[in-house]
């Protein structure tokens, strides 16, 4: 057995840690479906779970359910409680992905279970070691390129650090204290997500108004197409041969808007309208489409990109927040949710509510700090997730 001493621990614990086979310290095995063609096999009590489960991570509940008779004349088993889960088959992202159950259930054959050894480790801390390994296990997939999968033998020789009981304690408790953090934020921010969605239905609908200073209404609303209130331009449409490695001009495309694509540039002096500066409102009409400020140097923008000048009348921030109301209002009527493109014809046709200026920029005001409060909780989120990822790289070596 490989010995080791991690970088990271917790004071009082000296002893060295030694690597061991999860296959010398544990039982490992895998599930099964019970045949699909035989009704009495299904819809009872035993709860049953398939691989794309795994993603709920500390599983508590799970889809379906099999009979006794479907465990009986089946291969699946009832899987102990604690028991640590691995997806070992499929090219998406299951494949490698560690979960825990905190209830009895059986599993299909795409998932391994590791039981619970209360001698040998505390399972909180064997699921938090195997959960930051995910990358590792996927290499160690049978297959060319690693598009194969696991199997119990991989799973069974997978090298596991087993310090004391008591320092895999403590090293548990404290993950899953960030583990709990970590879920509060992201339900926090999927809480004030929804609150905005409703609060955003309430306001361009009209039932919720704001009022003047002196407590009175303000007037009431006009309904206009976008076309009558802001000028659409599209960016200029470069041939592939165009672009260039450097240059004076980075050229702003949709890839480069939704994803970490390559930046091209330009030398091209152009006209005024085809360039974005900071504070100019885009509009990204191809893939996935919607409303953007831009917050940086001057850039060229693709043809694929409107940039949107509001008339006098339009707050430009109301106008941004009525835009990304109007692209949930096409994607919930587009085939799918989702919408690849939207024609300029479409979108300056497209009709709208739009209060007095003095209205739209206190709807504004109170949409964007509501946007401020959940990407502060998505930074945290973040700074929360990069920290855990510090620590299990120090303390799992």
């Amino acid at each position: 057995m490989a010995k080791m001493i991690p970088k990271l621990r917790f004071k009082d614990f000296k002893d060295q840690w030694t690597r061991k086979k999860i296959g010398d310290i544990t039982t490992v095995s895998a599930g099964a479906t019970p045949s699909t063609s035989r009704k009495e096999f299904w819809g009872g009590d035993i709860r049953w779970m398939n691989s794309g489960e795994l993603n709920l991570k500390k599983v508590t509940e799970v889809e379906n359910r099999i009979t006794e008779a479907g465990l009986k004349n089946s291969s699946t088993k009832l899987i102990p409680v604690n028991s640590i889960l691995i997806g070992l088959a499929g090219q998406g992202k299951t494949r490698g992905t560690a979960a825990m159950n905190l209830v009895e259930l059986c599993t299909n054959q795409s998932i391994a279970s590791i039981f619970p050894n209360k001698k040998e480790f505390i399972s909180e801390y064997l699921y938090q070691n195997i959960d930051s390994r995910y990358e590792e296990l996927r290499k160690l997939s049978k297959g060319d390129g690693g598009r194969g999968g696991l199997n119990l033998q991989i799973i069974k020789s997978f090298l596991v650090p087993i310090p004391s009981l008591p320092e895999q304690q403590k090293i548990a408790s404290f993950l899953s204290a960030v583990d709990e953090k970590i879920q509060q934020l992201t339900r926090k921010k999927e809480l004030l997500e929804q609150y905005k969605k409703g609060v955003m239905q309430q306001l361009f609908s009209g039932k919720l108004r704001f009022k003047d200073e002196n407590g009175k209404a303000y007037p009431k609303w006009e309904e206009k197409p976008f076309g009558a209130i802001c000028t659409f331009i599209n960016g200029k449409a470069y041939k592939q041969e165009e672009l260039l490695k450097q240059g004076k001009y980075r050229v702003l495309r949709v890839g480069n808007l939704f994803s970490n694509n390559e930046w091209y540039y330009s030398d091209l002096e152009l006209e005024q309208d085809k360039y974005l500066e900071k504070g100019d409102l885009m509009y990204a009409w191809s893939a996935s489409f919607g409303p953007r400020f831009w917050e940086d140097e001057k850039i060229i923008y693709h043809y694929h990109i409107w940039k949107v000048i509001p008339s006098a009348e339009v707050d430009k921030p109301y106008l941004f927040h009525s835009f990304m109301f109007d692209v949930e209002r096409i994607k919930a009527v587009s085939q799918g949710g989702t919408m690849f493109h939207i024609t300029k014809g479409n979108i300056e046709t497209r009709k709208f509510k739009f209060p007095c200026k003095e209205e739209q920029q206190k709807i504004a005001s109170f949409l964007t700090a509501l946007d401020a409060k959940i990407e502060s909780v998505a930074a945290q989120i973040t700074h929360s997730q990069t920290f855990k990822k510090g620590l299990l790289q120090q303390m799992f070596v």
